[in-house]
């Protein structure tokens, strides 16, 4: 009974210090709670309506007023006995399965020793109800100045000093009240801590049990008594000794506590007190409580509980909408397949691959994860490989048919909108080379052009029998000039129609590049504007790219409904190719849109860098295609001239070639704005061996002419004339050959130039035409200007060097059989240069319009050929008067100064000067002939001079002085009885030595 009593007056003594330490916890709460500016317990207050409620400023005034009920916030809300039933407990049966507000338990104690917090809340009943508590910031009166530190600054400054004298004198002189205190807290607590120790420390142990024997055994000794169970003397004193000593640790006990109990009376009582305060206002808490619950369960039945039906009902069907708009959309989406299969019957490509993306954005986005579509993706992914191969292939057969029909057709591009919506197809699936396949079906189509031609051109020609001569070339060759003329004027036709063609169908691809290109910005545009365009009123209406995403989000039209109007569409066309193009074309300009179906794979369009390559390969194949017509232009150009029988052609004939071709050339340049060399080479090559042929053939006619000619003066027919008077005009060209008429002009002794006479041979007449046949050669062919400027300028060295062989070598006595070459040969060779010399000049002239300012280097042939002649004509000068000196120097030798006069020398010597001036007056002119006579006066009075000096007469008077002045005056009278010598000044008085 004792170990009882004493068990519980321990358990009591830490139920008290335990509950104490509560209390005194509640007190804090019980302070906090009057210091706060509000209470929890609803208080009604004096100045406010009934439905504020606040918490009394002054506790000892603090009046208990009966909890009001809340107005009703509905006013339709049913009154009287049905308010009375709104305003009761939820009910059990109906809400016995739902969680309220009144399932809610809140265990105090737990709370406010929740291990969980760092430390304990003074201010628990303010906080916001939850695990974690959060300090909130109460908003700083807009009616109250800000203190801060600097207003309490005057009063620091005053209380400062004396504030520290008080706390030195608190440290020198400590109250004694509190060290009475202090010393008698402590003298207790020693005391009783002496009188505990008393106790065993058996009974304060926490697992102190008495049913345990040990612990029993430990407590009550009874090995000390009799076993049998008798009562000696010495076991009732043991058993009273055991009662004292448990009575004197019950009473150490009692004392303890109650030492214990006095010194915390105060607190306890005062805790007690709190507490029967603190349970009035939970009290009158739970009563506000269960109206406001009341009030909120009717407010909850009455104004919630049918609003949130409805929007619950509203969330239901829109969900039952998207479930069935999914279904709509799966629905369309299984039809994609079939849908594909028919656009791609009717060769829509593009319209195709556009179901095909979109069907594919729409499984990512919107049946994403879906069983029954996990094969559609990779089904859709080989269709678009198939439609790739189609596309090419049909690329490929559009290229061949469009290249092979026949030239003769319109120029118009075939099946456009197919073209179309082919390449866009092909743009959009990225396949960039699709121009490569079009390059090698033109190469093909160029080929068969040429084969074409060479075919029909034969089979109108009787001798040649394909059977026997089988190779193209070879039945090229077997034509005729004019026959094969014909051929490569058909064959520069037909490939100007085929560049044509190729060049209309390119400007097709070309505008759907660009057209792609133009898309490309156009969408960028779009998307820049959308992204800047994020934050406009709901009211604005929606733009073409926000329409393509309501679209897609199933808030405009839906993939099925679109399905069913291309099929519909695709019904009502029916059979009609030229609706299938019509329909291609208005598919492709809604793929262009930039909110069209094109944005769905905007992605897969190529990027602008890739377009523009694609346009420049556009025109690089345009250039190509020029490049190949003149290659198999070239081939038909070589087929003929592998014999050499464009050499062997006539001036004219290669001049119409050369034309033809150049025509051809400049024809291709304007259409395909591409300067192509390998025609123009070939004709180079050709015109090169050309002009050899051309200029050995009039060489060796000019040999000819010259090895036969007898330098006679021949006369000059009219149409010579006439062609030196065309080049007096300005033309540098060879008249055309006019018809005879009834009278033939007569020809002229002379060449009348410039008021001129040139007495001439007739080779100088033809080498008058041959150099003219030159310069019209260029004017035909420009190209060769350099290359037959050269050989001209060989041509006239040869006529000089062969002429004066001839004429001064003396070559015409052995080549010609001419006896001697007489003065009048000289004469006329001479007059015949001088005709030569004559034109260089206009010749020079001619050519330099023809050459380019580079070029013009050329030109100084023309100077060393006048030097060369220049010479010549004043060595045959040279010559002309070495002949009367070797004759004076003959006769004067034996001139002696006698009787009779005049002398037979000087009878010798004005007979040779007469046959001299009547063979040189008729083929000189007047200037040339005195200057001649000049000089060969000049060696008469040389030898004269030397002959007189040699007899010794001299200028004295004396009778040989007279006699040879007679012969003197009788030449001068002989001579100056000349033509053309009349005014000759012969001064001949320079034949007398001069005395010194």
């Amino acid at each position: 009974m004792f170990r009882l009593c004493l068990c519980f007056v321990l358990i009591l003594s830490d139920s008290v210090l335990c509950l104490l330490t509560q209390l005194a916890s509640l007190e804090r709460c019980t302070d906090a709670m009057a210091s706060h500016s509000s209470s929890p317990v609803p208080h009604p207050s004096s100045g406010g309506s009934e439905g504020i409620f606040r918490k009394d400023r002054d506790p000892s005034s603090r009046q208990y007023r009966p909890v009001h009920s809340l107005p009703d916030v509905c006013p339709k809300e049913p009154t009287g006995e049905a308010t009375r039933g709104l305003c009761e407990g939820p009910s059990v049966v109906a809400d016995q399965h739902r969680w309220t507000v009144y399932n809610s338990k809140v265990n105090l104690p737990a709370a406010l020793n929740d291990p969980r917090l760092a430390k304990r809340e003074s201010d628990f009943f303010t906080k916001s109800w939850g695990l974690d508590f959060a300090e909130t910031e109460v908003m700083p009166s807009f009616y109250l100045p800000n203190i801060t530190k600097e207003h309490f600054g005057p009063y620091l400054q005053e209380t400062a000093q004396r504030e520290k004298i008080h706390e030195r004198c608190k440290n020198i002189c400590p109250n004694k009240d509190e060290l009475d205190a202090v010393s008698s807290i402590t003298n207790n607590h020693d005391k009783s801590r002496t009188e505990l120790e008393q106790v065993p420390k058996i009974f304060m142990k926490p697992d102190f049990a008495l049913d345990d024997p040990t612990t029993f055994n430990a407590v009550l000794p009874w090995s000390h008594f009799n076993s049998a169970g008798r009562k000696s003397s010495r076991d009732m004193a043991s058993s009273r000794l055991l009662q004292e000593k448990l009575s004197h640790y019950l009473d150490v006990v009692e004392v303890s506590i109650a030492r214990q109990i006095s010194l915390r009376s105060e607190a306890f009582f005062h805790a007690m007190s709190s507490q029967h305060e603190l349970q009035d206002r939970l009290t009158e808490t739970a009563r506000a409580v269960a109206v406001l619950r009341g009030r909120t369960a009717a407010i909850e039945r009455i104004m919630c509980e049918g609003p949130l039906r409805a929007l619950r009902q509203a969330l239901t069907r829109s969900n039952c909408a998207r479930l069935h708009n999914k279904l709509k959309l799966m629905a369309a989406v299984h039809q994609s397949q079939p849908t594909v299969q028919l656009l791609l019957s009717t060769s829509e490509f593009v319209g195709a691959l556009e179901l095909i993306a979109t069907t594919k954005e729409v499984l990512q986005q919107e049946l994403q994860g879906i069983h029954s579509f996990r094969h559609l993706g990779s089904q859709l992914c080989e269709m678009e490989k198939l439609i790739d191969k189609m596309m090419v292939e049909d690329f490929s057969m559009y290229s061949r048919s469009d290249l092979s029909r026949s030239l003769e057709d319109d120029g118009q591009v075939m099946e456009k909108d197919r073209l179309e919506s082919l390449v866009f197809g092909l743009l959009r699936q990225r396949k960039l080379d699709f121009l490569d396949i079009y390059s090698d079906e033109m190469i093909l189509a160029a080929k068969s052009i040429v084969t074409q031609s060479v075919v029909d051109s034969v089979s109108q020609i009787e001798e040649i029998d394909t059977d026997i001569v089988t190779k193209l070339a070879d039945q090229m060759r077997l034509m005729t000039f004019p026959q094969w003329f014909e051929l490569l004027k058909s064959v520069f036709e037909n490939f100007i129609l085929f560049l044509k063609r190729i060049k209309a169908t390119l400007s097709v691809v070309r505008n759907v590049v660009l057209e792609a290109l133009d898309s490309n910005q156009k969408s960028r545009l779009l998307e820049r504007a959308a992204a800047g365009g994020l934050a406009e009123a709901p009211g604005t209406p929606l733009n073409q790219g926000e329409a393509e995403l309501a679209y897609l989000t199933h808030e405009g039209l839906f993939i099925s409904d679109a399905l069913n109007d291309a099929l519909s569409r695709l019904d009502g066309c029916g059979s009609d190719s030229a609706s299938g193009t019509t329909e291609s074309s208005s598919s492709r300009e809604h793929a262009f849109q930039p909110g069209g179906a094109a944005g769905i794979s905007e992605d897969m369009m190529p990027s602008d860098l890739e377009l523009g390559r694609v346009a420049n390969n556009i025109q690089e194949l345009l250039y190509t295609a020029s490049d190949v017509s003149h290659d198999r232009c070239v081939k038909v150009l070589m087929a003929r001239a592998k014999d050499g029988s464009l050499e062997r052609l006539s001036s004219a004939e290669f001049v119409f070639l050369s034309q033809a071709v150049e025509g051809f050339v400049k024809d291709t340049e304007e259409l395909c704005c591409r300067r192509s060399v390998s025609l123009r080479g070939a004709l180079q090559s050709q015109a090169n061996r050309f002009v050899h042929r051309f200029h050995e053939e009039r060489k060796t006619k000019l040999s000819l002419l010259l090895d036969n000619e007898r330098w006679k003066q021949a006369e000059v027919p009219a149409e010579f004339q006439d062609l030196v008077n065309s080049i007096a005009d300005g033309r540098i060209t060879l008249p055309e050959r006019k018809p005879q008429g009834t009278e033939e002009r007569k020809p002229s002794d002379y060449l009348h130039i410039d008021g001129q006479k040139y007495a001439v041979v007739g080779t100088v007449l033809l080498l008058i035409r041959i150099f003219l046949e030159y310069c019209q050669c260029v004017n035909d062919i420009p190209s060769i200007s350099t290359d037959m400027l050269t050989r001209l300028s060989d041509l006239l060295k040869h006529f000089n060097s062969r002429s004066c062989q001839l004429v001064l070598g003396a070559g015409a006595l052995q080549v010609v059989g001419l006896k001697t070459i007489t003065t009048k040969n000289l004469a006329l060779a001479s007059r015949c240069l001088q005709l030569v010399v004559h034109y260089i000049p206009v010749i020079r002239a001619h050519f330099e319009t023809k050459l380019t300012p580079k070029q013009y280097s050329v030109l100084r042939h023309f100077d060393h050929i006048t030097k060369d002649y220049s010479d010549h004509i004043a060595e045959i000068s040279a010559k002309l008067v070495s002949i009367m000196d070797s004759m004076f120097e003959k006769v004067l030798s034996k001139y002696e100064v006698k009787a009779p006069m005049p002398s037979a020398c000087f009878r010798n010597v004005c007979k040779q000067m007469a046959k001299m001036h009547e063979a040189l007056y008729e083929l000189l002119p007047e200037e040339q002939a005195q200057m001649l006579f000049l000089r060969i006066n000049a060696s008469l009075k040389i030898h004269l001079k030397r002959q007189l000096a040699r007899l010794g007469v001299h200028h004295d008077g004396g009778p040989q002085h007279g006699l040879v002045t007679v012969d003197v005056a009788f030449y001068t009278e002989n001579v100056q009885s000349l033509r053309t010598l009349e005014k000759l000044d012969l001064n001949m008085a320079e034949i007398w030595e001069q005395k010194r």
